[in-house]
């Protein structure tokens, strides 16, 4: 399969659209796979509709990275929770996407760096992960040949890795196996109320009966929630990834600095990134949360590209609309995948770093770009959490970032919460009406 999966991607998922069933969920990415999935595990009739492809956005464009280490501590049992499920779905699958655990290790430039990773090490302990701090020297000794520019790091063995564009997918058709209906070339364009609660949505395709819907539509999410009265202060930053030609290992997993970040891949080259850096496109939506986004804007303001005038049909470009009717086509049909273009000078000047950390090997040749937008909230960690003023809407978004380490947990939870069953942990930290209630905004770590 080409990667990442785009519009062009040939229709994997269809078939005709039922007239009912028990829960929609909204949006093809990993959140709303692995949802899906669970929902049919507990005997529920799910029917999946994505705009798209299923994968086609920042599912299939991540760095696959499957991480416990540096969690906020509210996900960090999630993760704990996920990467259990993700080692039994490449058991239960035959492993088609290459799962592995080779660890993710985390360079400190600085010795600032270095002890933010110490602080959050008692959370590791807590959850019997196997985190451990490695010096100056143990980074030497690992690797001889490379440049003394690191104080030291943090590294999780136990922390894994998959091909993104190969798992989504193929959890995707393990979720048919199991009773999802997934229909692609799909988009929801809105809810069906009855009474002030859902009763189902209304598609391009036809109406389908339902009284749950899962929202699970990344970086759409806050469109279609906006246009339900629903106010989800979620933005989207662009992160761009590059594929390189094969290379000497300089490592078997992940690794990354403020510079760089870099993962091995199966085909013997890596995927590499900026380590910090992102774009960032202002539309109207930036203005409206920016009060809400200033703490994570102040931590973050260097490692952000600012762009104007987001491109014609992005969720938050000023053409876009934010209402409409259920009888036309919508912003989610007039944009099938979000497919950004890279910022190629990023991606030059992760190579560049990448060269100066390890001269021995040298300057990676780059064989493909792409770029994804990544939902995120003002606080860096997701929404998991019933819609308070629409019964019957549930919402699982702004993953930021984490979204495909943490998918199968998330998936596993939102389903529970949907079936009314307990989803044994504390969700408190995933509330919606923390934006509203007058909490104070704690960033989750940036690690």
């Amino acid at each position: 399969m080409h990667f990442p999966i785009s519009a062009a991607s040939p229709v994997r998922f269809t078939g005709p659209l039922p007239t009912g069933c028990d829960v929609v969920v909204i949006g093809g990415g990993i959140i709303g796979v692995m949802t899906a999935w669970y929902l049919a595990e507990r005997g529920l009739r799910v029917v999946l509709c994505e705009k798209g492809r299923v994968a086609g956005e920042q599912s299939s464009r991540n760095w696959g990275w499957i991480r416990q280490q540096g969690r906020d501590p509210a996900e960090l049992p999630i993760m704990v929770e996920s990467l259990r499920l993700w080692q039994g779905l490449a058991q239960s699958l035959s492993n088609p996407f290459a799962f592995r655990q080779t660890g993710v290790l985390y360079l400190a430039n600085r010795e600032e760096s270095l002890a933010n990773y110490e602080d959050w090490l008692p959370h590791a302990r807590a959850h019997g992960v196997d985190s451990r701090m490695m010096s100056r020297r143990d980074l030497g000794d690992r690797w001889p040949g490379a440049a003394d520019r690191w104080a030291g790091g943090l590294f999780t063995a136990s922390d894994a890795q998959a091909e993104p564009w190969l798992a989504v997918p193929a959890l995707a058709a393990g979720a048919v196996e199991r009773g999802v209906t997934i229909l692609e070339d799909c988009a929801v364009r809105a809810l069906d109320l009855e009474g002030g609660r859902v009763a189902g949505v209304t598609t391009e395709r036809g109406r389908i009966r339902a009284p749950e819907v899962v929202l699970a539509g990344g970086a759409w999410s806050a469109l279609f929630a906006r246009a339900h009265g629903v106010n989800l202060p979620q933005l989207a930053v662009l992160a761009s990834v590059a594929q390189t030609e094969p290379m000497p290992e300089v490592h078997p997993g992940a690794v990354a600095d403020d510079e760089f970040a870099f993962r091995r891949r199966e085909d013997g080259g890596y995927t590499i990134a900026g380590g910090s850096e992102h774009d960032f496109f202002i539309g109207p939506d930036a203005f409206r949360h920016a009060l809400k986004y200033r703490k994570a804007v102040k931590k973050d303001f260097l490692n952000t590209h600012y762009r104007w005038l987001a491109p014609r049909d992005y969720p938050d470009a000023w053409n876009t609309p934010r209402t409409w009717s259920k009888g036309a086509p919508t912003p989610f049909e007039a944009m099938r995948v979000l497919d950004p273009s890279p910022n190629l000078a990023t991606l030059s000047r992760a190579a560049a770093a990448f060269g100066r950390a390890f001269p021995g090997v040298g300057r990676p040749r780059i064989r493909t770009t792409w770029a994804g937008m990544i939902d995120t909230m003002p606080d860096v960690v997701p929404v998991i959490d019933r819609a308070p003023t629409l019964p019957g809407l549930t919402i699982a978004t702004g993953m930021s970032g984490h979204g495909f380490g943490i998918g199968p947990g998330v998936g596993r939870i939102v389903a529970d919460l949907v079936a009314g069953h307990d989803v044994g942990h504390d969700l408190e930290r995933f509330r919606l009406s923390r934006f509203t209630d007058g909490s104070e905004i704690v960033l989750g770590p940036s690690l």
